[in-house]
């Protein structure tokens, strides 16, 4: 049997069954937007995006300020901004031809702590006043950023693998985030990968790995090797114009308004 590897440089050849792994609604195109444009026409391609919804408020401080920072005019809801994320992406995968499902599980900045019934009343008082104290990551810098999982997060794992074993074990290549920025959702992303060994296929998580280090470590435990996709200026181009159909995300990421032109990185045993 080839390797992920192997069958990774043949792909765009011969095709293959791939699932794409996206912790949010933007990451695969963002990551891996060249390769998936060039696999699209011999390949059977579906994205499975994990963490796509909000709940209801009051948010934390660092959830208003994600919601401001993509234009969001009310900081106190986000309903709507998801449900014009979910459209851009169905726009964007739809152009490219490829398949997709949107698992609508709330991101880390309004995932909140589990409840008992008797504290409710409480906790519902609690958070109008401090919002933080009744969510899983309080802050994005020192809880989300830094890749600490919260405890009550780590059944989360278990059950998205059982949810999607039959959808991976089915596919030739598995694509999933290497996590770099230590984003929490990229991490948890990443170990439904893990979890498929003879045919995962890590990627190198952009924009963040502009400014953030991989993790060598992992890269070393799990014997991964780099693989590179670049298609010249024409592919950078066409890539660049797919990013942009997530106008509600492109401003915040690329304030500049210039996407960096760069080759995608990839890894596999």
């Amino acid at each position: 049997m080839t390797s992920p590897l192997e069958r990774l440089g043949t792909a765009t050849a011969s095709g293959a069954r791939c699932v794409f792994l996206s912790p949010h609604l933007d990451d695969a195109v963002l990551s891996c937007g060249a390769l998936m444009r060039a696999l699209a026409p011999r390949s059977e391609i579906h994205v499975v995006t994990v963490f796509t919804a909000t709940t209801d408020g009051p948010h934390t401080r660092a959830a208003r300020s994600f919601l401001r920072q993509c234009g969001h005019g009310d900081a106190t809801d986000g309903s709507t901004l998801f449900a014009a994320r979910r459209e851009e992406d169905r726009v964007v995968l739809d152009g490219l031809g490829v398949s997709h499902e949107h698992l609508g599980l709330p991101d880390a900045l309004f995932r909140r702590r589990a409840v008992p019934r008797a504290l409710a009343g409480p906790a519902a008082r609690v958070a109008r006043v401090l919002p933080e104290l009744v969510h899983r990551y309080p802050t994005f810098r020192y809880d989300i950023a830094l890749g600490r999982v919260s405890r009550g997060d780590r059944a989360l794992g278990a059950a998205l693998a059982a949810r999607l074993e039959a959808r991976l074990a089915g596919a030739d290549l598995v694509f999933a985030p290497l996590g770099v920025g230590r984003h929490v959702d990229h991490l948890l992303t990443r170990t439904l990968g893990a979890g498929h060994p003879g045919r995962v296929v890590y990627y190198s998580d952009f924009p963040y790995d502009q400014s953030h280090a991989r993790d060598e470590d992992f890269l070393r435990r799990h014997g991964l090797r780099a693989w590179r996709h670049d298609e010249g200026p024409e592919g950078r181009a066409a890539k660049a114009d797919l990013i942009r159909g997530y106008a509600t995300q492109a401003d915040a990421l690329f304030p500049s308004g210039v996407i960096p032109a760069a080759p995608e990185t990839y890894f596999a045993a």
